[in-house]
């Protein structure tokens, strides 16, 4: 991963509630999964997924995907769960798996591929989901759920290394005070469109 210097401390959130405050005004906060740590921005806030993208040092043309709590949420986001994809939420939600959907929802650039689908998780760490629920509380609408790393470097598999990261007052906030992340590899992602699904990244859930 990317260093900071040794004396730029990491700004921390102690609850959902205070780091959705943080994305409301349009800031960065990095938050444990039951795999490895996210980074959440509001998604549909222009400004704060470029600067996500920014700090990422990510691609133009790359996509990120979001965090909701339910299907109905992301089905409230726009996105259409076809009967196989509304199965594997059934069976795996809340879980490590990312189902990328057709969407037609509004989100900021980033977020929405260039075929029209957007990738949904739905996290069953305890912190995440307060985190999508504060969000939602606090009218931010939905978040991204992209992982904690520079591009190109391996994710953040916990708190000191999300810490480490986050150092400096241009990074992202750390949200702190609940279990840290489970450490297990990224989440498996398919692809669920009309009734084809494709694996387009294996993870914990072997499909």
């Amino acid at each position: 991963m990317s260093g900071t210097p040794a004396n730029a401390a990491a700004r921390t959130c102690p609850g959902a509630s205070d780091a959705a405050e943080r994305l409301a005004a349009g800031e960065l906060v990095a938050f444990p999964t039951e795999t490895v740590w996210g980074l959440a921005a509001a998604a549909r806030n222009e400004a704060a997924v470029t600067r996500l993208f920014e700090w990422k040092g990510r691609a133009s043309g790359t996509v990120v995907s979001v965090l909701v709590e339910s299907p109905a949420d992301a089905e409230a986001f726009g996105g259409a769960l076809p009967p196989p994809a509304a199965d594997l939420a059934a069976s795996h939600w809340p879980g490590p798996l990312t189902l990328v959907l057709r969407c037609g929802g509004d989100f900021a650039g980033g977020v929405v591929a260039a075929d029209g689908t957007v990738g949904f998780r739905c996290s069953s760490h305890a912190t995440a989901a307060d985190l999508a629920r504060a969000a939602g509380t606090a009218g931010i609408g939905p978040i991204t759920a992209t992982s904690l790393n520079r591009s190109g470097e391996a994710p953040a598999r916990s708190l000191a290394e999300a810490l480490a990261l986050c150092g400096g007052s241009s990074a992202p906030w750390v949200l702190t005070g609940g279990p840290d992340a489970g450490g297990a590899e990224a989440s498996t992602v398919v692809r669920a469109v009309a009734d084809t699904l494709t694996v387009l990244r294996q993870g914990p859930i072997q499909l």
